[in-house]
């Protein structure tokens, strides 16, 4: 049964996905308005995942002056707001401005819910964290879906953003009263305006670089591969992105049962393997089927590698705050980074080829796996193997 603390950091992740969802699914509305290209959307789009990459380091210090549950709390409020600017832009360069903007926000906001998330595992001495980026994975399939229905019903895109804002607010902030004060647990001090994050959380942010960048396969390229490559039209290929996405909102909502029971390097070395052969699966599919079934072993495969990453690179720190950042920064640049190289491989070669390669930077997880174990640095097996098979407890680095 959950603790109040955990219930309030679920539903704080759960809230902050649903914001995203539903600004997701009212993408289409924005470039209608605006009458863009899909070169000057994208470009748009970018501004997004800078703003957060820029801002991220900033959150700690705000966290140390205010304590992590006020802090917690403004970032949600503000981040429930975030999209009203979007949507209310009048043209291209104030887009731009407001998705900067947008994403310093949720950037912060970000770190504040997955330091608490570390903070609260850390106390409940079991795995949490994977079940937490599954209640966003929920909240984010929930807000699209909403999005979906009012874009049907001809609601605009600031009408239905300004209700959910207005209803997610109340709910956010009333529930964050249960999360702890602080980030940490351990007296941290103020961490530093801007430093290069220590080694071990540099090591455990390339185990999340690998696998943001076959997440970013599924997320930008599902449905453009299944449409150019094996020919299906717009329905079956929404239904791409659709399964890879359940598929690991599903695995990430059951990743805590696996991760307390085979442990964090397992975990993470079965998970690769098994994303490593749904990427080979979509390379060799000239079908929709096995290519969309190659996508749900994708999702479920990559599920719980960057939770078990953000718990390691926080436990590895001398600050909370501080070691999600520095693994966050590293998962985000991957983020930017991979659209742009998997469209350029494509280019090069062809969309079948850059999954292939793709395979391969997944498949380099299997080894780099051996870095999480590193991390603990806090008591306890670094690995579930070396428990008996029903135990509780957990190592600290998930």
């Amino acid at each position: 049964m959950r603790e109040p603390d955990h219930r309030a950091v679920a539903v704080v992740f759960a809230v902050v996905g649903a914001t995203f969802g539903g600004l997701s699914a009212r993408i289409p509305w924005i470039q209608h308005n605006l009458e863009l290209s899909t070169g000057e959307l994208g470009l748009a789009l970018l501004f997004s995942p800078v703003g957060a990459f820029v801002a991220m380091p900033t959150a700690g210090r705000i966290a140390h002056r205010l304590g992590g549950r006020r802090t917690t709390r403004l970032l949600l409020v503000l981040s429930c707001a975030a999209p009203l600017p979007v949507v209310l832009a009048p043209s291209l360069p104030w887009l731009a401005a407001v998705f900067f903007l947008e994403g310093v926000i949720t950037g912060m906001c970000d770190i504040g819910m997955n330091a608490q998330g570390v903070v609260v595992e850390r106390r409940l001495r079991r795995p949490i964290m994977s079940g937490l980026h599954g209640m966003w994975s929920v909240g984010c399939l929930a807000g699209a879906g909403i999005g979906a229905l009012a874009a049907q019903a001809g609601v605009t895109a600031p009408a239905h953003l300004g209700l959910v804002a207005a209803a997610y607010m109340p709910v956010g902030v009333a529930l964050t009263r249960a999360l702890p004060a602080t980030w940490g647990s351990r007296g941290e001090a103020a961490p530093p305006r801007f430093a290069v994050p220590p080694r071990k959380v540099l090591l455990v942010g390339l185990v999340g670089f690998c696998a943001v960048f076959a997440e970013g396969a599924g997320n930008h390229w599902a449905a453009v591969y299944v449409t150019d490559v094996t020919a299906a039209g717009p329905g079956v290929a929404a239904a791409a992105y659709a399964v890879f996405a359940m598929a690991m909102a599903l695995a990430r909502l059951a990743g805590d049962g696996v991760v307390r029971r085979f442990g964090p390097v397992a975990s993470v070395r079965a998970g690769a393997v098994l994303a490593a052969v749904g990427l080979v699966t979509v390379a060799v599919a000239r079908t929709p089927v096995p290519a969309i079934g190659g996508f749900a072993l994708l999702g479920t495969g990559i599920a719980v590698i960057v939770p078990l990453v953000v718990t390691a690179a926080g436990n590895a720190a001398s600050t909370t705050g501080q070691g999600v950042a520095g693994a966050a920064g590293m998962t985000y640049l991957s983020y930017l980074l991979a659209p742009a190289v998997t469209g350029w491989l494509a280019d090069l070669t062809s969309l079948p080829v850059a999954f292939g390669l793709i395979a391969c930077v997944t498949a380099a997880l299997v080894p780099f796996a051996r870095l999480l174990r590193a991390a603990a640095g806090h008591g306890g097996p670094a690995d579930g193997a070396h428990d008996s098979p029903g135990s509780s407890g957990m190592a600290k680095v998930a």
